[in-house]
């Protein structure tokens, strides 16, 4: 942890030279990889750069199908799945299908209804007669209900980014659009179905445009103005912002900041940050527990309310309504939390942590999976049974490099249903099985440890966890002195942003910084406030959250692995170092 990556002295040269950027600015790009062409695209994220769907399987008979369905008026269910890529998908979708003539019919799931689109969710289409039904964030593995709506007559299209189970005949959808099947060539196999959805409907604009579709009457539509929504699914799902996720997150993030959509600019300001720049952070930390509120509660309506709102009347009340529940959900989440965490402590040595609770919601079980496997450092399972029906529905979260869709593979034969991907997962089990469950987890989990099924490691969302960092162990990007820490140097790292999953924060690293002044600071006295002082004498805020039981002391000499950001308070700005780790200088 206390060495930077080692970079070639060469390389951070000609970086700096040719990008016009500081020494430490070079250090991080060449640590991370990066030529000076690759930099250059990379510090510039644009629209432009984003390469055709045309590898991705099915893509042009959805187009097609769609097209038909908004030349003909016809009704289009919408489905999303409860989380924010599900609910933004759905949203984005209704919304562009409203322009372009056709006349959908959005729909999310409900938590309590299980995970994916079922049975009754065809039904409610077919009674609203809907010739097509799109399904978005779900679907790749819910064969059996897309069948029935096949049989009804339906029309189905997926848009999704979840595993494809291996194939044990024709899907049943019209089409199957996800980049992970194995007849897909599309480049980039990471993309949120949010994102999948955006390429959906640009494409689909294009077929119209074509067919003469738009007039005076019904104009053609700028689907940049969709990026909002994007932005807010790419980076609540965590997936890897980088290459196409990266461009269309950070697009979005500034349309996001232009606050033309009423039901974001009012959740904003429920989530005090009314005026600030949308940032991945505003996004992770502060939107998406109030997205995902409704959805872990039961029913994600509210939040697809809020961002298909029209006014902003309308959006204060469904931005009310998500603040609320969010309240209700944390107050739930302590409960749980505690008695998860007592499990834990009682059988924490093996590979993997499973906790169950008769009762506990099954809207909270993703977010107390992810606390487990963060302070654990293990995948973690917990399980919500509904005491009367012995049914469990749980959420798994990944910790390191196990593939949590592959662990519960190898436990089909105990788990009713399971869905997900690398990092995250959910299921159901009956609770005569859990014990069973248990223990071919663990046995799966080690099983890949050992090398035999290694995938990409998972990773957990801000947006639930609290204000951390999931890089506090990587090695240090650059080693800086004080002296080298002004406003340009923050500005010239913001431009990595946005940061999350598969680009993480530049941590630089100061070394012999003497502690001026340091107290235990925050409600509950978990954070620390320092004062730091280089060997000239030059001195910077600091703020190390989560370490208050970790103060050096006045006088103290400590190296202190951060990242610098600028502090605005009463009109000031200063540049502070955010800490995410310190210790006592060993010289």
């Amino acid at each position: 942890m206390w060495e930077p990556r080692p970079v070639d002295a060469s390389a951070v040269a000609a970086l700096a030279a040719a990008l016009d950027v500081r020494p430490a600015t070079a250090r991080c790009l060449a640590a991370r990889g990066f030529d000076v062409a690759s930099a250059r695209a990379f510090l510039d994220p644009r629209l432009s750069a984003l390469r055709p769907p045309d590898g991705l399987a099915d893509f042009d008979v959805a187009v097609d199908r769609l097209a038909r369905a908004a030349r003909a008026t016809e009704r289009v269910g919408v489905f999303g799945d409860y989380d924010v890529d599900g609910v933004t998908t759905c949203a984005l979708l209704t919304g562009f299908l409203r322009q372009v003539g056709a006349a959908p019919v959005p729909r999310v799931a409900r938590r309590d209804a299980g995970y994916g689109f079922g049975t009754a969710d065809v039904a409610h289409f077919a009674e609203q007669q809907c010739s097509v039904v799109v399904v978005g964030d779900c679907g790749t593995s819910d064969v059996d209900a897309i069948a029935h709506a096949r049989s009804l007559g339906i029309d189905v299209i997926v848009v999704d980014h979840h595993t494809v189970p291996p194939a044990t005949g024709r899907h049943p959808a019209l089409a199957l659009i996800n980049p992970l099947r194995a007849d897909s060539t599309f480049p980039f196999r990471k993309m949120a179905s949010v994102g999948l959805a955006f390429y959906l409907a640009g494409a689909l604009r294009t077929a119209l445009d074509r067919a003469g579709h738009f007039t005076g009457d019904r104009p053609r539509p700028d689907v940049r103005d969709l990026l909002d929504l994007v932005a807010l699914g790419t980076i609540c799902d965590v997936v890897p912002l980088v290459d196409e996720n990266r461009i269309l997150a950070a697009a979005g993030l500034r349309v996001a900041s232009r606050r033309q959509r009423p039901g974001l600019a009012a959740l904003l300001e429920r989530a005090g940050a009314a005026d600030a720049p949308v940032t991945e952070r505003v996004v992770g930390w502060r939107l998406s527990p109030r997205l995902n509120a409704p959805g872990r509660l039961g029913d994600a309506a509210p939040a697809l309310a809020l961002l298909l709102s029209r006014d902003a009347r309308e959006a204060d009340r469904w931005a009310d309504a998500l603040e609320a529940c969010n309240d209700e959900r944390r107050s739930i989440q302590a409960e749980v939390l505690a008695e998860a965490e007592a499990q834990a402590e009682a059988a924490c040595d093996g590979p993997a942590i499973v906790v169950a609770g008769e009762g506990w919601p099954s809207g909270v079980v993703g977010i107390v999976a992810a606390k487990l496997a963060e302070r654990y450092r293990r995948p973690a399972f917990a399980l919500a049974i509904d005491p009367d029906t012995g049914v469990a529905r749980g959420s798994g979260r990944a910790a390191g490099e196990v593939h949590l869709y592959r662990v519960l593979e190898a436990c089909e034969g105990l788990v009713d249903r399971f869905g997900g991907h690398a990092g995250a997962a959910g299921l159901t089990v009956h609770r005569d099985r859990i014990d069973a469950l248990r223990a071919a987890i663990a046995e799966a989990v080690a099983a890949q440890r050992d090398g035999a099924d290694a995938g990409d490691p998972g990773a957990t969302s801000p947006g639930d966890s609290g204000d951390g960092d999931a890089r506090s162990d990587a090695w240090i990007d650059a080693e800086v002195t004080l002296a080298e820490l002004d406003e340009g140097l923050v500005a010239e790292l913001d431009r990595l942003a946005p940061f999350g999953e598969g680009n993480p924060e530049p941590v630089l690293l100061a070394r012999g910084l003497t502690v001026v002044d340091s107290r235990a600071v925050g409600e509950d006295g978990t954070h620390l406030k320092l004062r730091l002082a280089g060997a000239g004498g030059r001195e910077f805020g600091a703020i190390a959250f989560g370490q208050a039981g970790d103060d050096p002391g006045e006088g103290a000499v400590v190296d202190v692995a951060f990242r610098p950001s600028i502090n605005e308070w009463n009109g000031a700005r200063a540049v502070e170092l955010a800490v995410k780790r310190l210790r006592h200088s060993p010289g």
